[in-house]
């Protein structure tokens, strides 16, 4: 409850004394401009500031997103994801409560977590202790984590099934080494955290113009410094034998629904053409 978290990317260090993050060093992040500022969760949830929203997605009572309010760090949302053969949470929030708790056990609890890339790791170690499950990192990213505990699990495979196959966790690489995306065969959902994210032109989907962008691919976002075209293609040669027609992003309302795999692969071949790369080998992928 006293360990240092970081104001700005909300990850939970192992220590009471911190002077810089890691993370936000790191070129894919930011200090902000006031600098490093500190917190711990006792002192959030002693502000009596905070909560966490529960919301179910409109489509789909099973995908809900929980995200807090005030905005706490970077701000994404979590997903408690409702399955016959149970739950899983994808990705964290840094504000946990008893109260979020409670509404997770009502829910049916979760048998698993996992975490898509550093920039989410968050409290995920805390949330797993107080759920009862493990917390699955990307073992080419071990190095960001920041506070490591017997809940904790690293796995190292391109694949990983969870609740025998009810989800599929998915390495794609590019942002971190070992960035990756959920897959929900059953209902065909992706849920692509910041390994691909769905920028605005992406979430309307009537009558679109040719030539519309529905993602974007990127080293850093906050800094806006693109991937190179090798990776994005190699972020779509991981997703190219997944059948999903919905993407499900790391911020409320980037989502994407119906046909989302063809414009995943038209939104790839358009900003590789527009890197100056017309004859790059992704122009010669097709579904």
């Amino acid at each position: 409850m006293d360990l240092m978290i970081c104001g700005m990317c909300g990850v939970q260090y192992d220590t009471r004394c911190m002077v810089s993050c890691a993370v936000c060093d790191d070129p894919r992040q930011y200090v902000p401009p006031e600098g490093q500022t500190w917190t711990t969760l006792r002192d959030l949830q002693r502000s009596r500031k905070y909560s966490n929203v529960f919301r179910k997605d409109a489509f789909h009572s099973g995908v809900i997103s929980i995200f807090t309010q005030p905005q706490v760090a970077i701000g994404q949302r979590a997903f408690l994801l409702c399955s016959p053969k149970g739950n899983i949470l994808w990705d964290c929030v840094t504000y946990i409560d008893d109260e979020t708790i409670a509404r997770i056990a009502e829910l049916g609890g979760v048998q698993a977590i996992v975490i898509s890339h550093p920039h989410y790791y968050s409290t995920s170690l805390h949330w797993a202790e107080a759920l009862g499950c493990k917390v699955y990192i990307s073992a080419e990213d071990e190095e960001w984590v920041m506070r490591k505990g017997g809940a904790m699990a690293f796995w190292s495979e391109k694949r990983m099934e969870l609740l025998d196959g009810e989800f599929v966790a998915v390495k794609v690489g590019g942002h971190f080494p070992g960035s990756s995306v959920l897959f929900w065969p059953r209902e065909r959902k992706l849920f692509i955290a910041d390994s691909i994210t769905a920028v605005p032109s992406g979430v309307y989907h009537v009558d679109r113009p040719a030539n519309t962008v529905s993602f974007a691919f990127m080293w850093s976002y906050p800094n806006m410094i693109p991937l190179p075209p090798d990776e994005v293609h190699h972020i779509w040669k991981a997703v190219a034998d997944l059948d999903f027609a919905d993407t499900h992003g790391a911020f409320w309302g980037r989502d994407t629904r119906g046909n989302s795999k063809k414009r995943v692969l038209e939104s790839a071949q358009l900003v590789v053409r527009a890197m100056g790369y017309p004859d790059h080998s992704i122009h010669r992928e097709c579904m």
